[in-house]
């Protein structure tokens, strides 16, 4: 195991994750705000801690193993996690909550502890907003791109931390050209959410803010009403339609727009299968709002169900209204429907789609099994045949997913929440939605400390896909 080249790579995405810092110092200086050495002060520490890190370890043609990039990438959310907490602190937050915000912001997770939003700093707000753009593709996606410049090979890294890939393939021969290519993506569909957002009503510092956080996948908003505090369908339906762009998966966004083929869209199995659970749930919330004569007008509650169906299966987590109201079964389907989450290789959370997927298409070919022993069957997405090793894995990661799921439940019940509280919060957090239901559907304030600890492991298991960090519990990851 190469300790230098870990230490090496670190500080340079220290030294990356500094810079984010001026952004918000420029806010206290446009609109004159307080918090200006808090955000100056960081960025000194981190910069030159990470640059010092780099120089110390710096050396000539470091190649990662698969070691190193399990080791890497956990270490990436933990120390970036300590290090977004700062301004958070110093802005007046418990170390619990100033992590907790921390964790949520950079693992797209949504979920927060801070009331007041419409009274806060724009220098806070717009840090929160960045910390989830950052962690939507990850900087250590970003890092692979200009590590071939520094020496570094990023292959085992690139593996480990793009979002939800099930296949580990390469968008183009050079894993570096991958990478630019899904920032390119990443950058084109925030500015094209911002200019949008300004069309439609928002103001320039909302429109910019909010275009960060729905490309992410986040969830985070400048309102504590979230999207309800526009009261615009322009602004929903674009909230929609860019939420739905960033669920889907980036090797299917890298073929329609620099391979030629836009209607892989509609051809993707994995992308149908997505949007025909969320049409599915649509047509149910639709359905048990009416007959319950939830809204009084009945376009209300189409618009209601469209965008938190979206939203909460998408794992975004932006609201309008607190759905956690809406009537007998409808909260807990939407959370089920997080379970689920986007596509792979998007940046969206839950188990994703593909995994669904295959678990449904397996247990179809079980049952065909037991009604025709000596049949030869396979499983298939779409006209690619599902290997059985595949399908292995998917199951043990789906039982080790369960487990944990029950193994955080208990210990959130053991913090003093109710059932329904502690249930949905360790879903919302495990799943990188954010909002949950009972104590947790509007914040996260009234969680204990320790609970807001279980709660930030819980959130980086999930952007992690689990698998990345409990392997470093293994005593065999560590004999090799």
């Amino acid at each position: 195991m190469n300790y230098r080249s870990i230490f090496n790579l670190l500080g340079i995405l220290l030294s990356l994750f500094s810079i984010s810092f001026l952004v918000p110092l420029s806010i206290t200086l446009v609109y004159e705000e307080k918090g200006a050495e808090i955000f100056l002060y960081s960025f000194l520490f981190l910069f030159f801690l990470g640059g010092g890190t780099w120089l110390l370890s710096r050396q000539e043609n470091i190649t990662l193993n698969i070691s190193d990039g399990f080791i890497v990438t956990t270490l990436f959310w933990v120390v970036l996690a300590f290090a977004g907490s700062i301004p958070f602190y110093f802005f007046g937050l418990g170390f619990n909550a100033a992590l907790f915000e921390s964790v949520s912001g950079i693992t797209t997770t949504g979920a927060t502890t801070m009331i007041g939003l419409d009274e806060m700093p724009k220098s806070i707000l717009i840090y929160r907003q960045l910390l989830q753009w950052m962690g939507g593709m990850g900087l250590i996606v970003l890092a692979v791109a200009v590590m071939p410049a520094l020496g570094i090979g990023g292959g085992q890294l690139y593996k480990m931390e793009l979002p939800g890939s099930h296949g580990n393939q390469k968008l183009t021969p050079r894993i570096a050209d991958s990478a630019q290519a899904l920032w390119k993506i990443y950058v084109g569909l925030t500015i094209a959410c911002a200019i949008l957002y300004s069309f439609s009503g928002m103001g320039f510092f909302d429109a910019i803010a909010h275009s960060l956080s729905t490309v992410a996948g986040g969830g985070f908003s400048t309102h504590d009403d979230s999207i309800g505090f526009f009261n615009s369908g322009y602004v929903e339906s674009i909230c929609i339609i860019f939420m739905l762009l960033s669920a889907a998966s980036f090797a299917v966004h890298y073929a329609a727009i620099f391979g030629g083929k836009p209607l892989k869209y509609f051809y993707d199995p994995e992308f149908r299968f997505f949007l025909s659970v969320v049409t599915i749930i649509i047509i149910i919330s639709i359905f048990v709002l009416y007959v319950n004569n939830s809204y009084a007008v009945f376009y209300t509650a189409i618009s209601a169900a469209i965008f938190h169906t979206v939203s909460i299966v998408t794992t975004s987590g932006f609201t309008t209204e607190n759905f956690s109201l809406w009537p007998g079964f409808l909260p807990y389907l939407l959370l089920v429907g997080a379970f689920m989450g986007a596509c792979s290789q998007s940046v969206g959370g839950g188990i994703k789609a593909w995994r669904v997927l295959i678990m449904i298409n397996q247990a179809y070919k079980e049952i065909l099994k037991t009604i025709h022993p000596n049949a030869v069957l396979t499983s298939k997405i779409g006209t690619k045949v599902i290997d059985a090793k595949i399908a292995e894995k998917v199951w043990g990661f789906f039982s080790i997913y369960v487990f944990i799921f029950m193994f955080l439940l208990m210990a959130m019940l053991g913090t003093g929440l109710d059932f329904e509280s502690a249930f949905s919060a360790v879903g919302a957090c495990l799943n990188n939605l954010g909002p949950g239901l009972g104590e947790v559907a509007d914040n996260y304030s009234s969680v204990t400390e320790f609970g807001k600890l279980i709660l930030c492991f819980a959130m980086i298991l999930g952007r992690l896909e689990i698998f990345t960090l409990l392997v470093l519990f293994t005593p065999a990851f560590w004999r090799r």
